[in-house]
């Protein structure tokens, strides 16, 4: 596995842990440590003994506290322009990975943070975690997504609120608006929280995992017709060999042993 600056990957059984590993920075992202998750999560794509991803911050503070603003002062039109494109472009990675992806938020989940915790499919946080977009307290935007997938996640109201506002929210909060899937008490509880979600969904059939994943995207992609998507993965799921080991085995009353084809 290849080594990195900013990144800690720990893998355990089939599950990738990516940690950010930047805590004296509060794990605040740079130009480099996106590109490393983009490298990480590439591995995850190509290597079939990965089969979810837990996304985590180093330390008990932060998961990722937004991103290191001493990068924003050389950017210009179009250099920021670029800066923007390539952190969607990676969070989309992570949003689009067939694989299942956990944010287990461990602490401060700002600007950048907030983002990247919204771009993985389920989101768990300690109780003392705290979520929000602060960027127009620099005279900024989110970057990265977050105009769309906070409005997709919390409803379009409480997005441009939380937006224009800078306001953070506590975990329980950002529970009950949609934002956050569990809330947990502290950091031993939060990994294995994210280990039995993980564990569960692992236990399915993976190809029929990757199609729900696909069409639920479908839902928020202007471009695609959701259920003409939904179609042709049910599609997909009936020609797989899961789908007739699953049925199989539902006949034989005895667990299924899916194989991802």
């Amino acid at each position: 596995m290849a080594l990195f600056e900013n990144l800690s990957l720990q893998k355990k059984g089939s599950i990738l842990y990516i940690i950010i590993n930047r805590p004296t920075k509060l794990n605040a992202l740079t130009h480099r440590t996106i590109e490393e998750i983009r490298e990480a999560m590439q591995q995850v794509y190509d290597d079939n003994n990965i089969k979810g991803v837990v996304i985590t911050g180093a330390g008990e503070k932060a998961f990722v506290a937004g991103a290191d603003i001493s990068e924003f002062t050389e950017l210009g039109e179009v250099s920021s322009r670029k800066f923007a494109e390539i952190g969607q472009e990676v969070f989309s990675m992570i949003e689009n990975c067939p694989k299942p992806v956990i944010a287990a938020v461990n602490g401060f989940a700002l600007g950048g943070g907030c983002e990247l915790a919204m771009a993985c499919h389920i989101r768990v946080a300690v109780a003392n975690a705290q979520f929000g977009q602060p960027e127009v307290n620099l005279g900024l935007i989110p970057g990265y997504g977050g105009t769309q997938r906070l409005a997709q996640l919390v409803g379009k109201g409480k997005a441009l609120e939380l937006i224009m506002t800078a306001d953070r929210i506590s975990a329980e909060e950002a529970r009950g608006l949609g934002l956050v899937n569990h809330v947990v008490a502290g950091p031993d509880e939060l990994l294995r929280k994210s280990e039995e979600i993980l564990t569960k969904i692992i236990s399915k059939a993976p190809v029929a995992i990757e199609m729900v994943i696909n069409c639920v995207n479908a839902v928020y992609n202007k471009e695609e017709d959701g259920y003409q998507t939904e179609a042709n993965s049910f599609s997909i799921c009936c020609k797989s060999e899961d789908f007739k080991e699953g049925v199989k085995a539902f006949l034989e009353k005895r667990p299924a042993h899916f194989q991802g084809r």
